[in-house]
């Protein structure tokens, strides 16, 4: 059956390219327009949508997962193959005669119908859910606030086709209140759940209580339910812990990366399109910037400077001079101060309004950064608040940002004191542990229209 979902989502997405196609050629030229000018790109859109969607997890199931993070990635996914399109077109040179008008509206249009079809089938699925229809009934095996907190995830997301229906309390000395008939007689709890065949066994329990854990998989081992393990590692666990495979093996993750391999590809195949596409885009800013930097004081264009980036390894960061040459004592590096008399009028703009940053597009393009990430310090500043900043060294396990969680919050600037770094550390692992292409594209917005002016860049 998932197959066949599967099979039935790809013909739907290449349906909506192709006629995405015909209806913007239809609101553009009043006509469909002549197939040998338009049906290559509908043709090669399609090819790359089957070749690009099932690798970004675009026809995973989606059962309890968030719908907005769902149309933000088939809505980025897209944006990548009209890309691709563009390329290979352009390399064939059928570019010259294609209106820019219907690709954008041909963009638009198909975009929308795979994210409304998505939508609409999800609450088709979310009112048969809610009149008892599709729904897999889950008991619970747990106790105290990890197995309350599954109880609310299931609550809150009732569309998401899960439905508590039995609770077993694994520690009958912390009373629990439930909905849900709430067990602490083993036999009784499992013959409850194969009298009312239940779907699904949850067993939120810490890793400590090994014995039963195996007591409960030995027992539903020949029965046909899913019995799931959702460990209580709360008091391990630096980011909220998700599940990787190593060498076919199944790895709770305490002390790691989030972001799967996966997830960092797809980040990486982001971060290079959209670095490409800045560049193109504001060429003649960056022109007009350098030849005021060129024009304001004696010295170079670019400011280089060696950071720490992924897995701590060292690159040359490049930013406009904002400041006038000047030495530092070996080891010794002064942070910009409000009215520092280094810093040249021009230079004061760009820190204000952070254009001095739009070179690092090109340590994007070269993979050295990523747009959105943790903001690299001097390797000095490594150095010191690696030793008194818990978590600082965690900062380094993706590549840094442009911009950042941290600085849409405000947090840039000079860090005088301890305290201002802890907050900012604090945010770039809120980022780790919560990274989604949702969150960047907030974090993108933000910094375009709320953080290119920030009273502490100076």
């Amino acid at each position: 059956m998932r197959d066949i979902h599967g099979l039935l989502a790809r013909v739907f997405d290449v349906v909506m390219v192709v006629w995405g196609a015909a209806i913007a050629s239809r609101i553009r030229f009043e006509h469909i327009a002549e197939p040998g000018y338009y049906m290559p790109f509908a043709a090669f859109a399609a090819a790359f949508s089957l070749l690009l969607f099932p690798g970004f997890g675009v026809y995973e199931s989606w059962r309890g997962r968030s719908k907005l993070v769902l149309a933000s990635r088939v809505s980025l996914v897209w944006l990548i193959v009209q890309a691709c399109v563009l390329v290979l077109m352009f390399s064939l040179h059928r570019l010259d005669h294609v209106s820019r008008l219907w690709f954008a509206y041909w963009t638009a249009i198909s975009v929308a119908f795979m994210i409304g079809g998505r939508l609409a089938t999800h609450a088709v699925l979310a009112r048969m859910r809610h009149a008892g229809m599709n729904f897999h009934q889950v008991a619970i095996v747990g106790s105290g606030r990890h197995c309350e907190s599954i109880m609310r995830r299931i609550e809150r997301a009732s569309h998401s086709g899960f439905r508590t229906v039995a609770v077993f309390n694994a520690s009958p000395d912390l009373p629990m209140t439930a909905r849900v008939p709430v067990y602490d007689d083993f036999d009784a709890f499992v013959s409850h759940v194969r009298e009312q065949r239940v779907h699904e066994v949850w067993l939120g329990l810490p890793l400590s209580q090994d014995r039963t854990i195996l007591r409960f998989v030995n027992e539903f081992r020949e029965d046909l339910i899913n019995v799931r393990f959702i460990p209580d590692v709360r008091s391990l666990a630096l980011f909220e812990s998700s599940v990787s495979e190593l060498l076919g093996v199944p790895a709770i993750n305490l002390v790691a990366s989030p972001l799967s391999q996966r997830a960092l590809l797809q980040k990486e195949i982001f971060d290079r399109l959209f670095a490409l596409t800045a560049i193109c885009a504001i060429s003649p800013l960056l022109i007009a910037i350098a030849i005021a930097v060129k024009l304001s004081s004696r010295g170079p264009i670019l400011f280089r400077q060696r950071r720490k980036g992924a897995d701590g390894r060292v690159f040359t960061i490049y930013k406009f001079r904002s400041m006038r040459v000047h030495t530092e004592e070996a080891g010794v590096l002064s942070q910009a101060t409000r009215g520092d008399s280094r810093v040249t009028r021009v230079g004061a703009f760009l820190r204000r309004t952070s254009l001095d940053e739009l070179p690092q597009f090109f340590n994007v393009l070269r993979g050295d950064m990523s747009v959105v990430g943790p903001r690299p310090h001097a390797l000095e500043h490594d150095d010191l608040y690696r030793k008194v900043v818990s978590g600082y060294i965690h900062r380094y396990r993706i590549k840094p940002g442009i911009t950042g969680w941290a600085q849409v919050n405000g947090l840039r600037g000079e860090t005088d004191r301890i305290e201002k770094m802890e907050a900012r550390v604090a945010h770039d692992l809120y980022y780790l542990g919560n990274w989604s292409f949702g969150l960047d594209m907030r974090i993108i917005a933000a910094t375009i229209f709320r953080g290119l002016r920030s009273a502490n860049a100076y």
